[in-house]
């Protein structure tokens, strides 16, 4: 008995020392390469990214009013791109303070305002051009003020048919609009007097829905991004009973006639065809939705208003833009229908930037027009933008999704 015992022990001696080399190893060893398990489902989707790493959808959020110390524009009355009727800071427009201290936080991630200098370093020896009305218009004239604060040397162009644009040359960029209000081609044509009276008629609006305006055909391979709309002509406002559309495919009228509605949905599906064909397949391609008016009262043209010191609330969009409600400004959710519907299978990026600006009722020129006379004439301004504004915010989204196509490619 007693002579087992030394074995024994010496054993059980030799099995303790394994085992305790075995837990030093294990503490030695490397740690395993394996990732750590994702977080729960519920932490993963509350985070908020940053929109420079991650897309999200940078148009659902809300309004955040800033300090207005802090929340400064990136530019003045003072920038040489300027339309006068739209440069609210030099036409002393009320509340532009707290207008522009209103920043647009989308609600899944953080979106960052543009930085100048780097977006045109992003774009360098590259050319962006905006073709389609007068809210296209309002869109670059920001883009172009806010672009000049990285390039002194910047100076107005306006060749290859362009009705307003900007070179910047310290970059070798070119940034242009180029004026097509319907995107097709039309023209006046006055009535032959020979037609006698016609209730009332003056004469027709020609429009070749399968025709695209001669002031944008020929460029398109210039510009390395296009943004295109159209919208805001296609009402009985523009064209009244005395000087309808007529709409003509192949050099022929179309029987039986067209209403302005399926004229629009026509040209869009002639014009959304002829992108997809004609425009090189390397350029960016991006269609901006309605930006809503906010007349108060009437139409532009029947005393009209936005004489409003704050933005609508959230309850309060449906009942100034739901087509069922009839409102004045009830065509931009008609029309957005109309266009997605067109662009579906394509391409052509969609810029929603509509329902962000739904809610700037407090942000357009109004009454400060910068003329005397202009009110009296044109009625208040409920449909363009004051700049700087809103469309400043446009600029951001822009450019970030710019960035974002250019860096994934």
């Amino acid at each position: 008995m007693s002579s087992n015992l030394p074995s024994t022990l010496f054993h059980c001696l030799v099995f303790i020392s394994i085992i305790l080399l075995y837990l030093y190893s294990s503490l030695l060893s490397p740690p395993s390469s394996k990732p750590p398990p994702p977080p729960p489902p519920s932490l993963a989707t509350d985070k908020k990214v940053s929109s420079n790493s991650t897309p999200c959808n940078l148009f659902k959020g809300k309004w955040i009013l800033q300090n207005p110390n802090s929340q400064r524009p990136l530019y003045d009355e003072t920038c040489p791109f300027h339309r006068n009727a739209w440069n609210c800071f030099k036409n002393q427009r009320a509340h532009m303070g707290i207008i522009n201290a209103r920043q647009w936080v989308p609600e899944q991630c953080v979106m960052n305002r543009i930085d100048p200098e780097r977006f045109l370093g992003l774009m360098r020896n590259k050319n962006i051009g905006f073709i389609g009305d007068s809210l296209n218009e309002n869109y670059i004239v920001s883009f172009l003020c806010v672009l000049r604060t990285a390039d002194d040397g910047a100076r107005k162009w306006k060749t290859k048919r362009a009705w307003r644009g900007g070179y910047f040359p310290k970059y070798n960029v070119t940034v242009a609009y180029h004026r097509a209000v319907l995107l097709a081609r039309y023209r006046w044509q006055p009535k032959q007097s020979e037609d006698g009276d016609q209730d009332g008629l003056k004469g027709i609006y020609r429009v070749d829905v399968d025709i695209p305006a001669v002031e944008w055909t020929n460029v398109t391979d210039f510009y390395d991004v296009l943004v295109f709309n159209t919208g805001h002509w296609w009402g009985y406002d523009k064209f009244p009973k005395e000087k309808p559309l007529v709409f003509y495919r192949e050099g022929k009228p179309i029987n039986p006639p067209l209403e302005m509605s399926d004229g629009f949905k026509v040209v869009l599906e002639n014009m959304v065809s002829y992108i997809q064909k004609e425009v090189p397949s390397k350029t960016l391609k991006f269609w901006r939705l309605q930006s809503p008016r906010h007349f108060y009262g009437g139409e532009w043209n029947r005393n009209g208003s936005c004489l409003l010191d704050k933005p609508l609330e959230e309850d309060q969009l449906d009942l100034w833009f739901d087509p069922s409600n009839n409102g004045v400004n009830k065509e931009a959710r008609q029309l957005n229908r109309v266009i997605q519907e067109a662009l579906q299978g394509t391409d052509i990026e969609v810029l929603d930037l509509t329902h962000l600006s739904e809610f700037r009722a407090d942000a357009h020129p109004a009454v400060w027009l910068g003329k005397k006379d202009a009110v009296a004439i044109w009625g208040q301004d409920c449909m363009h933008w004051c700049l700087p504004g809103v469309p400043d915010t446009w600029v951001d989204i822009l450019s970030e999704r710019i960035r974002n196509r250019l860096e994934t490619r």
